[in-house]
């Protein structure tokens, strides 16, 4: 989110505990997530017309003009980081590019599918919005795991760029075949769900083309005028905390508007954390073993796991609330994903960096650079 790890280590062998290696933002993410819900609920109870003021002003997607803004703000510091020069830099190792594109594009939405169906059969709108979570390929947060966990940082900035561009052109269509063609071949009930391709295009035209173009041309025009290092070491510093202060607006306005049901099923978030926890680790663990299986050096086969297993739950949001709503069951099911994800994932930092330990040589451990 805050894009910043205050003691980097390209190699993961600093003596830093992981979680002291964290940005102060990002270390305490939970707990202002946390925040930002108990603020949500208290103002929601404080104003009640506050949806009709919200909704006083929309734009073209339906989504209030507030909203739309906070959403906005939460994207362009994520895709601002991207390096979009180095496409050509992964392509040389096929085993890592096909085995990424192969897990993400392939894998990763079939597990969240099976996983919010059978564990969400009578909560529908919790499991829609655990469908698209599962499509929203991570391009952020894994930046930050991989450097933790010694990956291999060219690779991953390179994976990142692949699955921003591939968001764009597929995105919508995965989207339809998972929530509606798919269930249908199964044999699965979708009576209510009310989806449109042309909606989820236009929802992820604007929530991520908008500031797609807009990172683009920030890291361009940026790098043109001061270089890579001030672009990358000065100003990426500076725009990365605007990406967290715009989801904990977006989830104090989804609370405000939702304290009621939250509250009094507090149960439901439970139950969607439940397919989240099961994602994280099945994603994870065969990512890793895949990348060992091919023979991956330990920096490529950390990148490939984090590159699989994180989501881009900033997406999914936008998503959520573009197509379904601020006050859908969906969107609630998108926020609950970044609460869970970085207690988690900070634990999978440990476990690869005890696998490194346990299964790589140290002259092994550090091959595979681009």
């Amino acid at each position: 989110m805050s894009g910043a790890v205050s003691e980097q280590s390209r190699d993961g062998t600093t003596g830093a505990p992981v979680i002291k290696r964290l940005s102060f933002l990002n270390r305490f993410l939970p707990v202002w997530i946390i925040l930002a819900m108990v603020v949500g609920i208290t103002l929601g109870r404080a104003l009640p017309s506050l949806n009709a003021h919200l909704n006083a002003v929309q734009v073209t997607s339906g989504t209030s003009l507030p909203i739309f803004i906070g959403l906005l703000v939460m994207m362009y510091p994520v895709l601002a980081k991207v390096r979009y020069d180095r496409l050509g830099t992964v392509t040389s190792d096929r085993r890592l590019l096909v085995a990424s594109l192969v897990l993400n594009w392939l894998v990763g939405p079939l597990v969240m599918f099976t996983l919010a169906w059978l564990l969400l059969p009578d909560l529908p709108t919790y499991r829609t919005g655990l469908i698209i979570v599962g499509l929203a390929r991570c391009i952020a947060m894994v930046l930050i795991w991989n450097d933790l966990s010694g990956g291999n940082g060219e690779a991953a900035a390179v994976l990142v760029a692949i699955n921003s561009l591939f968001q764009i052109v597929a995105f919508a269509l995965l989207g339809y075949f998972y929530l509606k063609v798919l269930p249908g071949w199964l044999g699965l009930s979708t009576q209510g769900l009310h989806l449109s391709i042309g909606r989820i295009a236009e929802t992820v035209a604007i929530f991520l083309g908008i500031p797609l173009a807009a990172g683009y041309l920030t890291r361009t025009l940026g790098e043109r005028a001061r270089g890579r290092e001030w672009y990358e070491t000065k100003l990426l510093p500076r725009l990365g905390p605007f990406a967290l202060y715009g989801l904990l607006y977006t989830i104090v306005i989804l609370f405000a508007l939702q304290g009621h049901t939250i509250t009094s099923r507090p149960s439901d978030v439970a139950r969607i954390a439940l397919p989240l926890l099961g994602y994280f680790a099945i994603m994870w663990f065969g990512s890793f073993a895949l990348g060992r299986a091919l023979g991956l050096p330990y920096d490529r086969t950390a990148t490939l796991a984090f590159t699989a297993a994180g989501n881009n739950f900033e997406l999914a949001i936008a998503v959520c609330i573009g197509v379904f709503g601020v006050t859908s069951g969906e969107a609630l099911a998108g926020v609950v994903g970044p609460l869970i994800e970085v207690p988690v994932l900070v634990g999978l930092v440990y476990v690869s960096l005890w696998a490194k330990r346990r299964y790589y040589a140290p002259a092994t451990a550090v091959e595979g650079a681009p």
